[in-house]
């Protein structure tokens, strides 16, 4: 059987299923590089000392005759939860106690207003997401309130990109418009499986109908894009299972999927310790799932965006995979490639020029922190000259399926070829197994090559190089 890529060169081809030979090859632990360098490279001799210097050199940039700095992206971590979902591995609190929010919006407060005295009253965002745990935990007077702190701290333009993650459970359709009047107009609902034996073995039950009346209403309510989460890999899947979700969420017709693969670290999440790891999908029948979902959703009209993202040819994400613009952050794929990006709340990692910075993980070290009247970065990183040339390669590699070579030569004034000569020898045996093509101006990733992506990037990351401590990162596929 065949399934359908989206090739790099923007056109359709068949794209058969990978042998269990090659599988056992390139299944391998690796990073989704939402980041490079990722996440676990993180130091924790970067903290807020260090974290208020980028924000100056932010605000001096801003405030430069000419500056044209980007508008800011904001991310705002509401860890709360009222149950588990077993397969989750989010920074989460679980509770039925919901006046717990009340301290974490004051602390939220606390954090705004540190952001406003280090860069000033105003400055532009165009996009904000409330992530979690779960936003909709918080009640919609909590929402309006915490809303109006960011309007009052900065300056949302129009236009921009305003979304919520919402677990189903939690909302009805009078609640939908609530969200959509308060200025939201992207809405992310966390699916994984429509399958009643899937969810029950995930603990995340939920039917397809109240679903679908959650997506009429949020049409109805003028939401300009929503998009579904769903999770291949789980307790219980099968491929055959899983194509009647497939099916069913492209009846629905969101305007973005994220199809995101299972990653099973019950050493590092405890929640994943509940799930019984012989319920788990065979590999092949893992790489099965995905090539179905590119099949199902491509003749559903989706573009394939990449690893782990489809859109509408419409839709803003899908223009700029198109147009190269296409970039990942710490949500994943992004249309907003400069902009530095804000994270509030417990955990929340941000980037603001060339660092990188985590908030505290313990909503008690958290509230410590700004209590003390002090940012609660506790780790981070400034970037290298040479981290910087590798992100630029591992995010070509993964938003646009391709190196230009001269492009990177002229932006980092490097020789390419000597600077990588290493890494190209080294791509050698994905070239033999067609997954890459060097081409004589640049690398670029097959068809065949978009299930193994990850692997690709791998390549170019010199820290996983240097180490080869894979085992704290999930399968590739």
């Amino acid at each position: 059987m065949n399934a359908l890529a989206f090739a790099p060169s923007g056109f359709l081809q068949p794209l058969p299923l990978v042998d269990q030979e090659v599988l056992g090859q390139l299944n391998v632990n690796g990073p989704r590089y939402t980041s490079y360098p990722t996440a676990d490279r993180f130091v924790e001799a970067f903290g807020p000392e260090q974290y208020r210097l980028a924000l100056t050199q932010r605000a001096e940039g801003a405030g430069a005759v000419g500056g044209g700095i980007a508008p800011l992206s904001i991310y705002v971590h509401i860890p709360f939860c009222e149950s588990v979902c077993y397969y989750c591995a989010c920074n989460k609190v679980v509770t039925r106690h919901h006046e717990k929010a009340l301290d974490y919006l004051d602390a939220l407060r606390l954090e705004i207003e540190l952001h406003v005295a280090q860069l000033g009253r105003g400055q532009a965002v165009s996009q904000l997401h409330l992530g979690g745990g779960t936003p909709t935990f918080l009640s919609d007077e909590q929402i309006e309130q915490l809303l109006g702190w960011l309007r009052e701290a900065f300056r949302f333009v129009p236009g921009g990109e305003y979304g919520i993650e919402v677990d189903p459970r939690t909302v009805d359709e009078a609640r939908i418009a609530r969200l959509a009047s308060m200025g939201f107009n992207r809405l992310s609902l966390g699916i994984q499986d429509f399958d009643p034996e899937v969810q029950q073995a995930v603990h995340r039950v939920q039917s397809f109908e109240s679903v679908a009346r959650l997506m009429q209403a949020a049409r109805a309510s003028g939401f300009e894009s929503i998009n579904m989460d769903l999770i291949y890999g789980l307790p219980k899947q099968t491929p055959q299972g899983f194509d009647r979700t497939l099916v069913q969420v492209s009846a629905l017709k969101p305007d973005r999927v994220a199809l995101y693969a299972y990653a099973h670290l019950p050493q590092r999440f405890k929640p994943q310790r509940r799930i019984d790891a012989k319920l788990l999908p065979a590999g092949a029948d893992k790489v099965a799932m995905l090539s179905r979902a590119i099949r199902q959703f491509r003749a559903a009209g989706y573009d394939y965006i990449g690893m782990d993202h489809f859109a509408l040819p419409t839709d803003p994400l899908a223009v700029a995979r198109r147009q190269g613009r296409l970039h990942r952050n710490f949500q994943g794929y992004s249309t907003h490639p400069d902009s530095d990006l804000i994270g509030l709340g417990v955990s929340a990692i941000g980037r603001v020029g060339a660092h990188y910075s985590q908030n505290a993980k313990t909503l008690e070290e958290y509230y410590d922190a700004l209590g003390s009247g002090e940012f609660p970065v506790v780790r981070g990183l400034t970037l290298s000259r040479d981290d910087l040339v590798r992100r630029a390669v591992i995010m070509a590699i993964m938003c646009q399926g391709r190196v230009d070579i001269e492009s990177i030569e002229l932006a980092y004034l490097i020789d390419f070829r000597q600077y990588f000569c290493r890494e190209i020898e080294q791509l050698g045996p994905l070239v033999e197994k067609g997954l890459v093509e060097m081409e004589p101006d640049g690398v670029r990733v097959t068809p065949m090559g978009w299930y193994f992506v990850r692997a690709i990037a791998m390549v170019f990351d010199r820290h996983l190089q240097a180490d080869q401590a894979m085992e704290r990162f999930s399968r590739i596929i």
